[in-house]
């Protein structure tokens, strides 16, 4: 090849590998449809104050976006996933063996989720005992034996409960809300059963040997006979379902709940309403905390990342009188807040 040729060769492999590393100068982000509303307004202020385009997020619930987030490094795969819940350990191990090898965690704040209806409708009050005897997939009859759950109306639970049919519209398996309600909310309810929860550590007295597999999926698992309504990853239509049926019943994050207060209306849970106190102080129970996750590799490679990790970790967007608080967070206390700026802040120090 002649050096004319070679030079002409060169310069457009160099123009190839240029167009490459600037092929995308946007953020992308998915993940949590709980983190969503967060994310979207820390995106929308930062496309407005600085010279960055606005990030683009999708809503793919927590499961959905350490899937794709754990895919890989490169231009192809998504910087930030949001998330409702911690990354569990098979999806680090995923992430490394996608060459997905550094990543950063950062709690953004904390969210309650509610069981909530229709203010159309009588406003519940529940125990998390009762809310695992009206979702769970099998549950203890009078003798202490599982069977198939048999409640078809929220009165077969207690008498004190509607008598109207369980209508439960809720997040998909893929939601870290999802994972989060099962945990604190029917997990909370399925242990007050001694004979479940002795399955998890074990009981000689009772002789139940520990099965924490057993424990878990009886805990867990929800029902699949149409009175829990896997409503997909959008929050909004639960609202409107619950606004057209008066009787049903929508889980969701806080935030969504006050976002839409002059409409719906949250159950008590064990005699505590799900207010913005309540889920600060932990007196709420079903309360969890939210997070991001940024991929390490991708920070210098596409434009703008960390000045919007800035923006999201700054007071006036997560702090007690943040923006944030008006879309329904709960800030986290200053200590944590100043722990996790931290860790932001490290990774433009290039650590």
């Amino acid at each position: 090849m002649s050096l004319k040729k070679t030079l002409a060769v060169a310069a457009l492999a160099s123009v190839v590998a240029a167009g490459a590393a600037e092929a995308r100068d946007q953020i992308r982000i998915v993940g949590s449809s709980t983190v969503y509303p967060f994310a979207t307004s820390v995106a929308e202020t930062f496309g407005k104050t600085t010279s960055f385009k606005t990030p683009v997020i999708e809503s793919t619930g927590s499961g959905g976006g350490f899937k794709l987030f754990c895919a890989g490094v490169g231009e192809e795969h998504p910087d930030i996933t949001n998330a409702s819940r911690a990354v569990k350990k098979s999806e680090i191990e995923r992430c490394a063996k996608n060459g997905v090898e550094k990543i950063t965690e950062v709690k953004v704040g904390y969210d309650g989720i509610v069981v909530a209806n229709s203010k159309k409708g009588k406003r519940m009050e529940i125990t998390r005992k009762q809310i695992f005897l009206a979702l769970a997939k099998d549950v203890p009859n009078a003798e202490g034996k599982l069977v198939a759950n048999p409640n078809q109306k929220w009165s077969d639970i207690d008498p004190s409960l509607p008598d109207t049919k369980i209508e439960v519209l809720g997040p998909p398996p893929t939601s870290g809300t999802r994972d989060a309600f099962a945990e604190l909310a029917l997990e909370g309810g399925c242990k007050q059963f001694p004979q479940i929860k002795a399955l998890k550590k074990g009981d000689d007295k009772m002789g139940i040997a520990k099965d924490k597999k057993k424990y878990k999926a009886i805990c867990h698992s929800i029902r699949e006979d149409g009175a829990y309504i896997d409503a997909g990853e959008n929050d909004n239509l639960i609202i409107q379902k619950l606004n057209a049926n008066p009787d049903a019943f929508g889980v969701f994050g806080f935030s969504f709940l006050d976002q839409n207060s002059d409409t719906v209306q949250g159950s008590l849970i064990d005699g505590k309403e799900p207010l913005f106190e309540a889920i600060a102080d932990g007196s709420y129970p079903v309360s969890r905390p939210l997070f991001f996750y940024v991929k390490n590799a991708h920070i210098g490679s596409v434009p703008g990342i960390l000045e919007y990790l800035a923006e999201f970790t700054n007071d006036k967007a997560w702090g007690d009188e943040g923006y944030l608080t008006d879309k329904g967070l709960i800030p986290m206390p200053t200590e944590e807040r100043a722990k996790y700026k931290a860790a932001v802040q490290a990774l433009g120090a290039g650590s």
